[in-house]
């Protein structure tokens, strides 16, 4: 990008405690979602249903509203409809007047017809919201992930260290990160010392041989710091653009970086094997297997805690239904999660999730699945680990999870032998 095209604004910073600061949140929710193909295909990864009657987006949100940070920005940009559909729907009521709100920011090409090139970038490239809003912080979060966090815990933790810049940070036995985390390297103090861009031998926590501590994507930084770091890093005609990769590592050695960590995070209600709860559902198997946890009899990830809402959007839909009652036919459905507008008839579910307005007709049987919303599901059909893509109608008497070479021929298989069918042309 040319010089004469970067500027440097400045920001007026005059709170000097976190109950008076103003916080803004800068939810980055843009990524292709390429690992989680074919979910993928016609939206944006954190538009993508979870948990039948969520998205993706809305853990991190419902952070942000939770923790009172009502001023919220979600930034855009790949297959980005059904998101920003799905948040002007759920967050409308939010007051304006009173300062909550929380708005949506699509990409736009910049002068030099290019998309975000990286997360630093997408910062850059909408500074001017920043400079409008005139914040003391800026949480900049990831807007993919699946947990619980009180985000005001961790700004108290970086305005008591007078940091820079705090990164939310999970400690995470070392052979599990190799490979597949971003790693922390801090010192005797938590101060970071070193970024490691998915090593193959992760550096452990000092005075820890086998944790180290893995970076979950989310930042707290002073908002002038923010501002003067992503424009410094557009000059960089070398760089990434990107905080992991190239922001972070510059800032080391010059400014007061911390990392808080997560395992500290208390929510009222939530029991301490529940600490640290943290899924980065970026693959059919890691998304398949995180639904999962819900559906357990005492699940880890606890949707009904009254003191940490998570809300939605919300549906005009009659109740569910389920018909049918005799000994062969009967319509029932245990230890799944069934949503709004569906009718189960005559048919059985077992550990399986439906979202919204799903017929399933009789002696059908759905085991260890995950339905989309307008999905319909013939007489006498068999799903084993399946997910199956919104709209979908399977015929009768299809069997599908049952074979996986023969479907391998049709649909999607994962690594861990899920299924996914995502085209009714697999049924032509």
């Amino acid at each position: 990008m040319p010089d004469d095209e970067i500027h440097t604004p400045v920001l007026n910073l005059q709170t000097t405690q976190t109950k008076r600061a103003k916080v803004m949140a800068m939810i980055l929710a843009g990524g292709v979602g390429s690992r989680l193909y074919p979910l993928t295909v016609i939206r944006s990864k954190p538009a993508v249903r979870f948990g039948g009657k969520y998205r993706i987006i809305d853990f991190a949100v419902n952070n942000m509203i939770n923790s009172d940070i009502s001023c919220i920005y979600v930034l855009t940009q790949y297959r980005s409809h059904s998101l920003i559909r799905h948040l002007n729907m759920t967050w409308s009521f939010l007051p304006r007047y009173l300062g909550k709100y929380l708005d949506c920011v699509p990409a736009n090409l910049g002068k030099d017809q290019s998309w975000y090139l990286g997360t630093a970038d997408a910062i850059y490239q909408n500074q001017d919201v920043i400079m409008e809003e005139n914040p003391d912080y800026v949480a900049v979060f990831s807007g993919d992930h699946i947990y619980k966090m009180d985000v005001s815990q961790m700004l108290e933790h970086h305005y008591k260290l007078n940091a820079d810049l705090t990164i939310a940070a999970l400690p995470v036995p070392i052979e599990e990160a190799a490979n597949r985390f971003g790693v922390i390297v801090v010192d005797e103090e938590n101060r970071v010392i070193g970024f490691q861009e998915k090593p193959d031998k992760p550096t452990p926590i000092p005075g820890q041989k086998k944790s180290c501590l893995v970076s979950m994507g989310n930042y707290i930084f002073n908002a002038d710091v923010l501002v003067e770091e992503v424009v410094k890093d557009a000059h960089d005609k070398n760089s990434d653009h990107d905080f992991g990769k190239n922001v972070i590592p510059a800032m080391l050695k010059k400014r007061n970086v911390f990392i808080y960590d997560f395992m500290e995070n208390e929510i009222e209600g939530t029991r301490d094997r529940a600490r640290g709860y943290w899924k980065d559902v970026g693959t059919v198997d890691s998304y398949w297997s995180t639904n999962f946890d819900l559906v357990q009899v005492d699940p880890i990830f606890n949707l009904y805690n009254k003191n940490w809402p998570i809300r939605t959007e919300r549906k005009v839909l009659p109740p569910a239904k389920f018909v049918f009652s005799g000994p062969e036919r009967a319509g029932v459905a245990m230890d799944s999660i069934v949503c709004d507008g569906t009718i189960i008839s005559g048919a059985r579910i077992t550990q399986s999730i439906l979202s919204y307005n799903i017929f399933v007709h009789s002696y059908a049987n759905v085991h260890q699945s995950i339905l989309f919303d307008n999905v319909e599901i013939g007489r006498h059909v068999v799903l084993n680990k399946v997910i199956v893509e919104e709209g979908i109608k399977i015929p009768d008497g299809e069997k599908i999870g049952v074979d996986k070479e023969a479907d391998k021929k049709r649909f999607f298989i994962s690594d861990d032998g899920v299924t996914v069918v995502f085209s009714q042309k697999c049924f032509i």
